[in-house]
């Protein structure tokens, strides 16, 4: 790292910052900060959906599996998230924006309390908060290591610049500077990208080398299925992620939440799924040829960090490292403003009668308050990782264990074809789905692809196999209400709202 590598990336924190100031004048309450008072342009909402869907992780673990296994990590990966967040866009993203219209909420979990009772919102919130806690905490860790891998510096000074500028701009500017920070961050991934891409097609020899070097690659890594990410994995994986890209993931949810009209939110998805389609095929190119110009790797997960220093000139080097940051701030700052939004919406009136009912202006001061806290908590777990040790592994895989199930209510649960699935339905899923995931981790040894997909298609079982038990019950008006509302079309649901 040289004397212009730092500018660069001190120039990066600089904007971070300048954009969370400029947001500040547009916050003048807490659906200002939490859903960007429901004004958000679909262009800006899809990319950043397409941004806040992956981290660093991308560009060390990631960068891993490219490196010996190929071409699959697109098939598995990218296709699947392309798939499932353009479906989504037509299914899940317009009901989301309408929830918004119909119920006034600011955060996805918001409308539990109605739709199935406080019970089940309250577990459903809680289990999100303590997961993104930890989960949240280990990703400015991993950010520490790659600034670490660039430059040498001690893991905590990466945990605190990253950290720091995040909890300035989300604090101060609420989701609109979590947006713009966005749009900036992925104009900045662009940029090195490309660059990245650009410099190892010419060492490789130019545009020819793009079908060229497979040649030059272990036969399995040109072919789209690569053991054990197996054609059953990437089918479950198409489950999965459409419940985690389209509302499971509540900073994802967010994005749509703070569209204008359902309308815009499926256009909001629809960019946003393209660009899953395209953009990889960019990103991955590099990693995928890494084996020709750095064999032998005993670390493949450091091929991409070591690629840019083999390869890119002084000044950027940096700007390759702040697309680094730009992918991990981009997902920990929007979790940290919709974990938020869970917070000060829905556990604390819960927790303590004189939170309910509080105008903007209160709720905006409690908002700010409870993102530095949250934001605070995480990088204290980031910093004291080596003390957690295995422990923090273990509950982060645990914990995200209730990802797959516990969106299963909170999307189905959207659905007119399963108003009959209740609090019961829904409760009984999530748990059903941990007891899975556990019975798979201790009991028994399962491919992969169905010891991921087992909590979540067990999870989904339940939610409708109840449902179904329930076909000859009365569905509450609220309800019946509520679902036909949202699967209406923003036309239809301006009349209905005007009467």
């Amino acid at each position: 790292m040289s004397g212009l590598d730092w500018g660069v990336i001190g120039l990066y924190f600089l904007l971070m910052v300048f954009i969370g100031f400029s947001a500040f004048k547009k916050v003048q309450g807490s659906k200002d900060f939490f859903v960007a008072g429901g004004k958000l342009p679909w262009w800006l909402s899809g990319i950043s959906h397409h941004v806040s869907g992956y981290s660093g992780a991308v560009f060390v673990a990631y960068a891993g599996l490219a490196y010996t296994h190929g071409f699959s990590l697109y098939v598995w990966w990218a296709i699947p998230i392309a798939i499932s967040v353009i479906a989504g866009a037509y299914i899940m993203a317009p009901r989301w924006a309408k929830l918004r219209t119909k119920l006034d909420i600011e955060s996805p979990t918001e409308y539990l309390a109605m739709r199935f009772n406080i019970p089940t919102q309250q577990l459903i919130a809680w289990s999100g908060v303590l997961l993104k806690l930890f989960d949240v905490g280990a990703k400015w860790a991993a950010i520490g290591i790659l600034l670490n891998g660039f430059t040498g510096i001690p893991i905590i000074y990466g945990i605190l610049i990253s950290g720091i500028v995040s909890l300035i701009y989300i604090t101060v500017g609420g989701l609109w500077a979590d947006i713009w920070t966005d749009f900036a961050q992925f104009v900045v991934q662009i940029i090195a990208g490309i660059v990245m891409f650009v410099v190892v097609v010419q060492t490789l020899g130019g545009i020819s080398s793009i079908t060229g070097m497979w040649d030059q690659l272990p036969p399995a890594n040109s072919q789209p299925f690569n053991e054990p990410y197996s054609l059953g994995y990437v089918i479950v994986y198409v489950f999965v992620v459409f419940l985690s890209y389209n509302g499971g993931t509540w900073n994802l949810a967010a994005r749509y939440i703070s569209s204008p009209s359902g309308k815009e939110a499926k256009r909001a998805g629809l960019l946003s799924g393209i660009l899953y389609l395209i953009w990889p095929l960019i990103l991955f190119f590099p990693m995928w040829a890494a084996p020709i110009i750095l064999p032998g790797l005993s670390q493949p997960d450091q091929s991409y960090s070591l690629l840019t220093q083999e390869l890119l000139p002084v000044g950027l080097i940096g700007l390759v490292l702040a697309s680094l940051f730009a992918a991990t701030m981009s997902m920990t700052s929007s979790d940290a403003n919709t974990i938020s939004a869970v917070i000060t919406r829905d556990i604390l009136p819960v927790m303590n009668k004189k939170f309910r009912g509080i105008d903007q202006k209160l709720s905006l001061k409690i908002a700010r308050i409870t993102t530095f806290t949250f934001t605070f908590i995480t990088l204290v777990i980031a910093i004291y990782s080596d003390v957690f040790g295995g422990v923090l592994g273990l509950l982060i895989t645990w914990f995200a264990a209730l990802v797959g199930p516990v969106s299963i209510p909170m999307l189905l649960g959207l659905l007119p074809a399963f108003k009959h699935s209740d609090s019961k339905a829904a409760i009984a899923s999530i748990l059903g789905g941990f007891i899975m995931f556990a019975f798979t981790k201790v009991v028994v040894e399962w491919p992969l692809y169905i010891e991921i997909g087992a909590p979540v298609f067990t999870a989904g079982i339940i939610f409708i196999w109840m449902g179904l038990i329930n076909r000859g019950k009365p569905v509450r008006p609220e309800i019946e209400d509520l679902l036909q509302s949202i699967s209406k079309s923003d036309e239809d649901l301006a009349k209905d709202m005007a009467k």
